[in-house]
């Protein structure tokens, strides 16, 4: 009978590779399928998997083979801070899944100061700054006219797929990378923020509608603003710190008051014929409104109930209609899909989710001879034959 070959990995660096991945111990050994023991003693060094179970785990936490037998776990990014928690819960445990997406836009971000630095670009800096004492309603003024938003403009922008696109962009303008999360679930996180002065990015939660991502793009927004780096979710008061209770409220203010300034709002002739007082409104009325922001209704119903123009239980009764309605349609659309392929256009995709900055600083590269259509591949992780797509989407041929 052969032999089983073992690995001579480092314990240690499977123990950070495990962890870095955001992997409990029972959870990976299940997905391993290997006792929750036999792991742990791989991870202490008195015994060691065979190849094929390393092979197994390179997969698991997404780690290259020949990182598990470096001498010592790699330096690597320090978890962000979780404005979602009380800190006496602990360090912050993410789901694997959104442990990976913030490692990837770590990568990104890498990426692109390298990729500027060899061709001698400097890399933008991100100029907006603020402070949680600042005066919400005036800070919104500001940021809108920073970002060139006008009201005709916005008002232009008539569907939120078009809004999203539209803040997006001027905030990438003002120099910050925006991507998109593809694989986190909306009750885990709406979006998060990496602070920096030179290219900081944002990531939103793309299984999120629209609206709700463009009100997170500008709930991130005001965490950079701040200076601060950090995991929100919109939708979880009650279970944050004092402190962090404070910025997440303060940011959500910053991105309503941006969205929806209140002289503007209070003069649009749907709300100015209700008159002063707290009113019960209208479907009809709460979704006009919405579609003239592109914002969400319950953004829509938040903002009346902070100009007083309803109670907090009209509030509360909306946002729990407009959240059942959500998830009546997340099941009517589960059950027209079925099982069906829904088709992939990749080129439109990858925009999407990357975003035309770091795309243009690929392809920049590409296109100067410093790197091949391969390594233009592995960047974008897509194959070879939708670059010339992604190419179209972005205005190159």
């Amino acid at each position: 009978m052969t032999k089983r070959i073992k690995a001579a990995i480092t314990p240690s660096v499977l123990l950070w590779a495990r962890e870095s991945a955001g992997y409990e111990v029972d959870v990976a050994a299940q997905k391993l399928s290997v006792d929750p023991e036999k792991l742990q003693s791989w991870e202490a060094g008195t015994d060691q998997p065979s190849i094929p179970q390393l092979r197994k785990m390179s997969t698991l936490f997404r780690r290259p083979l020949a990182v598990f037998y470096l001498p010592d776990p790699p330096v690597s990014f320090q978890p962000m801070h979780d404005f979602r928690r009380l800190p006496d819960l602990g360090a912050p445990h993410f789901s694997p899944a959104l442990t990976l997406e913030i490692r990837k836009a770590h990568e990104k971000r890498t990426l692109a100061l390298e990729l500027l630095n060899e061709t001698g670009e400097e890399a933008p800096k991100f100029a907006l700054a603020t402070a949680l004492s600042a005066k919400v309603d005036d800070l919104g003024m500001e940021i809108r006219r920073q970002l060139q938003v006008t009201y005709d403009l916005q008002s232009s922008w008539r569907d939120p797929l078009a809004s999203f696109r539209a803040w997006r962009t001027r905030i990438e303008d003002a120099g910050v990378l925006v991507f998109q999360a593809t694989q986190v679930e909306s009750d885990e996180a709406s979006g998060f923020a990496y602070w920096a002065e030179t290219l900081p990015f944002m990531v939103v939660n793309r299984k999120d509608v629209y609206a709700r991502r463009t009100f997170s793009l500008l709930h991130e927004l005001a965490h950079l603003m701040l200076h601060q780096s950090g995991v929100s979710d919109l939708d979880r008061p009650g279970s944050r710190s004092q402190k962090n209770e404070r910025i997440e409220v303060f940011c959500n203010q910053v991105a309503a008051a941006t969205l929806m300034p209140r002289l503007q709002f209070l003069n649009e002739p749907l709300v100015a014929a209700q008159g002063l007082g707290r009113h019960e409104w209208t479907d009809e009325t709460i979704k006009a409104l919405a579609h003239t922001y592109g914002v969400s209704r319950e953004a829509i119903v938040r903002r009346l109930l902070t100009f007083g123009l309803a109670t907090d239980a009209f509030y509360r009764r909306k946002r729990d209609q407009y959240a059942a309605e959500y998830q009546q349609a997340k099941l009517r659309q589960k059950e027209q899909n079925g099982d069906k392929d829904i088709p992939r256009n990749m080129p439109v995709e990858t925009v999407a989710n990357v975003g035309r900055p770091l795309i243009r600083i690929i392809l920049d590269n590409y296109h100067q001879d410093r790197m091949t259509l391969s390594d233009v591949s592995g960047y974008l992780g897509v194959k070879v034959r939708h670059i010339s797509g992604i190419e179209r989407q972005l205005g190159y041929n």
